[in-house]
């Protein structure tokens, strides 16, 4: 089974090395490894070319966003499963894909996910949460809940079904993605109870109050847009299950 891996960043240099290096240890004999750089300036292309040896496809030019890098991988991308690891993250160990590829061929599986720890931007040794994505389930969707995205692998062809990454979104296309696929429940999909991704805090999903305000109005908005009943009080009711993370930590 062959797995693509898209990367798509935008003046990472301080991060990215160790991402590559990342998905280069991986066992798995067959990974497709796709960078899409947004055209950086702080010499994120000089560091991608020095740890790069196993990128199978660099592009480094200009986007509209986020949304707009990860479509350039997907429509790049000849794996059988596609999964995104973002510039600053990695992978918990150097077997990961090799179990997500055995255990979606062993059971036909269109989507598999895991979960992610966060680390500490400065110190990647030092776990502060963990993002257990078994609470995630199609019926769940409209409480804003979705698998950890860098642990989420998926078919291609459900790309080909569903679409891709809508760039009207800035900060929540990924669960407005994961609502159009897994509502209706008609995925078999399968929850592996480990770590399989480390990501450094920072993110545009953590960055702040002002980020956490507009991802909850664009999810609320991905549920409605999908036909998914729901309501801003119901998409907050998530946060003491989160607070939990940090203590369970």
């Amino acid at each position: 089974m062959k797995i693509s891996i898209i990367t798509v960043a935008f003046n990472a240099a301080q991060t990215i090395a160790d991402t590559l290096e990342s998905v280069a240890a991986q066992m798995h004999a067959d990974v497709e490894h796709i960078v899409v750089d947004g055209a950086s300036t702080d010499g994120t292309l000089a560091v991608i070319k020095h740890h790069g040896q196993r990128v199978s496809r660099l592009v480094s030019e200009p986007d509209h966003g986020i949304y707009d890098a990860m479509n350039k991988g997907l429509r790049l991308a000849t794996g059988d499963v596609i999964g995104f690891l973002n510039a600053d993250d990695v992978y918990a160990d150097s077997s990961v894909l090799a179990r997500v590829s055995a255990n979606m061929e062993m059971e036909g599986l269109d989507a598999l996910f895991g979960d992610a720890e966060f680390v500490s931007a400065d110190r990647p040794d030092r776990p502060l949460r963990r993002y257990r994505s078994e609470r995630f389930r199609p019926g769940r969707i409209a409480w804003g809940w979705m698998p950890a995205h860098p642990t989420l692998f998926l078919r291609r062809e459900l790309y080909e079904r569903f679409g891709l990454f809508r760039t009207d979104y800035r900060i929540a296309g990924d669960f407005e993605l994961v609502a159009r696929m897994f509502h209706g429940d008609t995925l078999k999909y399968r929850h592996v109870p480990e770590v399989l991704v480390r990501m450094r805090t920072g993110g545009i999903s953590t960055g702040g109050w002002r980020n956490t305000l507009l991802l909850n109005r664009e999810v609320l908005r991905a549920c409605r847009e999908n036909g998914i009943p729901t309501s801003l009080p119901r998409i907050l009711s998530k946060y003491p299950a989160k607070l939990l993370e940090f203590i369970r930590q």
